[in-house]
């Protein structure tokens, strides 16, 4: 075996021991899934919302609604801190989904652009798009 190869498994051998000891903390609960660092609520991304259940889920109450493209979400955990934060404006109803970074926000009042973005952002993840329907 010549240096070259020895200088390769080293390299190979330490992003092996990198990878398991992220995998080992993330499996763990004591590292943050997306961006690796130490759980502290609020750290990874932004504010933390609490999670909350949409008592009136009657389609019908809902008139108005959004298409919306969030980025930087990159696994379920994102999915539910950007649902949580939209859920938190008043008379929303937030349907999110990591495919595409889309979010569907049924309002009982106008959808307002504004107060999503901020609402987005103060979670720590950024508004893409924004179409009301």
């Amino acid at each position: 075996m010549g240096p070259v190869d020895v200088i390769i498994l080293l390299v190979v051998l330490v992003l092996v021991v990198v990878a398991a000891v992220r995998f080992a903390g993330t499996a763990s609960g004591k590292r943050d899934c997306c961006s690796g660092k130490a759980k502290d609520p609020g750290a990874a991304h932004g504010k933390k919302f609490a999670a909350r259940e949409v008592e009136d889920k009657d389609e019908s109450h809902y008139p108005y609604a959004a298409d919306l493209n969030v980025g930087g979400m990159t696994c379920e955990k994102c999915v539910e801190h950007v649902t949580a934060a939209l859920d938190s404006l008043d008379g929303t109803w937030a349907q999110v989904t990591l495919a595409g970074g889309r979010a569907h926000v049924l309002a009982k009042a106008p959808v307002d652009e504004a107060a999503c973005r901020s609402i987005i952002e103060e979670a720590g993840y950024r508004l893409v798009s924004f179409k009301a329907q």
